[in-house]
């Protein structure tokens, strides 16, 4: 199995038919498969993520982090390593937990649960960050609130994921299986939408931003035989990015 950059399984700016055959699976499923080559294969989403976050997550000393369906450890490997006093990962996918824990920054800091239902204390986290995970989330509401209820008053809250506008435009999460284009089951959802359910628990959005990819993403293009999509592929809204803070008083029990 070869995993491929996310916008081009999905093809992102081609024909659909340019894929050959496509097959959906759900993100249990789907991340089973993808958790042994997903660090491995340069993709233009998560460098440009990186980017724009990279820039806001400084001066991190001493700060107790969550990352939210950390996947493989992403975010809290870079996190721990920039000066956080405590970190925890928690996602649902076994097989991507076995590739965090493989990492010796964050082995010992990860643990398997569903979103909707953490196991962790209440005000226990400074930072949170879940990357490119929330569209995988059937219900929003009790993710929702479940990040209102264990991050502290005042804690900023950082969720990504990939732009409503260019999942309409044919993008899609996934990888390739020999000739199969793997697409993950997703919802996608408006900023509008999200903001207004982590509002109601407790978090209020600081800003929420498009993200277009840009020059720095050319190389991964070209390193995956995909130049001629690049162009395009920069012309399309690309990743939806909210901060949210965590209000002084007790997130909303609704």
């Amino acid at each position: 199995m070869r995993a491929a950059i996310k916008i081009d399984a999905a093809s992102a700016v081609d024909e659909p038919s340019a894929l050959g055959e496509s097959r959906i699976v759900s993100a249990a499923e789907g991340y089973e498969w993808w958790a042994p080559s997903y660090d491995h294969a340069p993709n233009p989403l998560l460098a440009r993520e990186e980017r724009y976050l990279s820039a806001l997550l400084t001066d991190l000393h001493g700060k107790s982090s969550l990352d939210l369906a950390c996947g493989t450890g992403r975010w809290l490997e870079k996190l721990m390593e920039q000066g956080c006093a405590s970190g925890v990962g928690i996602d649902y996918s076994s097989a991507m937990l076995r590739v965090a824990g493989e990492k010796p920054a964050i082995r010992g800091r990860l643990a398997r649960a569903d979103c909707n239902s953490l196991p962790l204390p209440s005000d226990c986290f400074d930072l949170a960050v879940c990357s490119f995970a929330m569209s995988h989330v059937h219900d929003l509401e009790p993710a929702a609130r479940e990040l209102g209820r264990v991050t502290k008053a005042g804690a900023d809250v950082f969720v990504t994921d990939l732009h409503f506008e260019a999942y309409a435009r044919g993008w899609r999460v996934g990888f390739r299986s020999g000739a199969t284009a793997i697409q993950i089951e997703t919802h996608p959802r408006t900023a509008d939408e999200i903001v207004r359910v982590f509002g109601r628990n407790g978090l209020e959005c600081k800003t929420h931003e498009t993200l277009w990819l840009g020059e720095p993403e050319r190389s991964i293009f070209e390193r995956a035989g995909k130049s001629d999509s690049f162009a395009a592929a920069c012309r399309l809204p690309a990743i939806l990015i909210c901060h949210f803070r965590r209000h002084e008083s007790p997130p909303s029990e609704n």
